[in-house]
């Protein structure tokens, strides 16, 4: 399957009208997996559903035809860890203005995972500008966190995409996330 999503991303690149038609059979599954992860870990109050998600990011990804460049697999799920962050981040600061009752608050909502997911539009609009200074800074380091957070993707599978080591995404994974937390706390 692996060689199939590259050779298809490839014939889109190509201007083969038929292959966006025959990769979301392909990818669909993982990218619902990725969404589904990803909305557990995302407030009580979220209106988005995984499914709507994976659509949007798709489509975002697919829309237009004439700009995409993908180098592999990877690239690709990299770009719908990212999709899949600013649609979320898009909705955050939709839901976070007074028009839409950004001021009420939302309840809480634990995870067992080692990053805790920000239980309010705040701390998620927090998150993301802090990410986006990292990634000013460790380009690399952002996108990690964006398979891990964002799509939910283990340390496994981030290392897979990323082309390296488990040991070097565990090191670098526990360095974005103290990164991340000095940032959003104001500490220096």
């Amino acid at each position: 399957m692996r060689n199939d999503v590259t050779q298809i991303l490839n014939r889109i690149e190509e201007g083969d009208p038929l292959a966006t038609n025959q990769l979301l059979p392909l990818v669909y599954d993982e990218l619902r997996k990725l969404a589904s992860s990803r909305m557990e870990q995302e407030s009580a109050g979220q209106t988005i559903q995984p499914t709507a998600l994976v659509h949007e990011a798709f489509l975002r990804l697919i829309g237009n035809e004439a700009d995409i460049r993908w180098d592999n697999r990877g690239h690709f799920f990299a770009a719908a860890a990212e999709a899949m962050r600013r649609i979320l981040i898009d909705n955050a600061r939709r839901r976070n203005s007074l028009k839409r009752g950004g001021q009420l608050s939302r309840r809480k909502f634990q995870e067992e995972d080692a990053v805790q997911v920000p239980d309010d539009y705040e701390s998620l609009l927090a998150l993301d500008e802090a990410l986006t200074k990292l990634a000013n800074v460790e380009p690399e380091l952002a996108q990690m966190v964006e398979l891990r957070y964002f799509t939910g993707l283990t340390v496994e599978e981030t290392a897979k995409i990323l082309g390296v080591s488990e040991r070097t995404t565990k090191r670098n994974w526990a360095y974005a996330r103290a990164w991340l937390r000095r940032e959003m706390s104001g500490e220096k």
